[in-house]
């Protein structure tokens, strides 16, 4: 799959697609290539971010030579190997875009903005992507995520912290619960399908989110996000049932 003709003219604020893929996993070994529905994890992040029409350029971050392969074969740049100290357990989202940034930057290209994509999340789409792109300019927000509606029975003013002594408080530090699920304010969770982060907020404010985070509320569609051999799955039963 090659990667196809895109008009920077068109790009307000001009946007890096970045997905990130090392070669360790300890959940799952070799995750982000393991085949899932017939193709490797990898590629349903490639075949949306590819299909999508408001990223410049769409690049891959690995530290692994065969994460490398498959993920040209999938059509995604590999411009550079992220070094292996960049691709540890621990190592935060965070670091791994500026690292590319930085990269790319230094080779005179430049970005307003990177959309990150984990390729845990094979479901997102490229409309999803999209829309990110375009709240994040008509907010003007710091960045943009991708939410999911919260059930009413998890909403934070029904949910509780427990002590140690077994006494439990409100997580919205609140005397007492809403009584009425009708009164209960919508709540929502990330669900890790899309980030959006301005390139200054990124570099000069050293954060993924900046002080201003706008949610792109995902209403309906299927959705996992892969850490465990249960999520993944769920992925296969997903899969298998929206291509039947």
């Amino acid at each position: 799959m090659s990667q196809p003709e895109r008009s920077s003219t068109a790009l307000l604020p001009r946007v890096l697609g970045l997905i990130p893929a090392r070669g360790g996993s300890k959940g799952i070994p070799r995750k982000n290539i393991r085949t899932l529905g017939g193709r490797p994890l990898l590629e349903y992040t490639a075949r949306s971010a590819l299909t999508a029409g408001r990223l410049a350029r769409v690049v891959l971050s690995t530290d692994d030579a065969e994460v490398a392969d498959v993920g040209r074969r999938c059509g995604l740049d590999v411009p550079f190997l992220r070094p292996a100290e960049l691709a540890q357990d621990a190592t935060p989202s965070l670091v791994v875009v500026q690292h590319a940034l930085r990269w790319l930057e230094a080779r005179a290209e430049r970005y307003d903005a990177v959309c990150l994509l984990e390729p845990t999340s094979p479901l997102r789409t490229a409309q999803q992507i999209d829309a990110c792109i375009a709240l994040l300019e008509e907010s003007g927000a710091d960045a943009v995520v991708t939410v999911r509606r919260v059930p009413d029975e998890c909403n934070p003013h029904w949910t509780y912290f427990r002590d140690n002594d077994g006494a439990l408080r409100l997580s919205t530090g609140e005397a007492t619960p809403v009584r009425r699920r009708q009164d209960l304010p919508p709540a929502y969770h990330r669900d890790g399908s899309v980030y959006v982060t301005r390139r200054d907020v990124l570099l000069e404010r050293d954060s993924l989110y900046g002080d201003r985070v706008v949610g792109y509320v995902v209403e309906k569609g299927p959705w996992v996000n892969i850490d465990t051999a249960a999520d993944w799955a769920r992925a296969e039963e997903l899969i298998v049932a929206s291509s039947a």
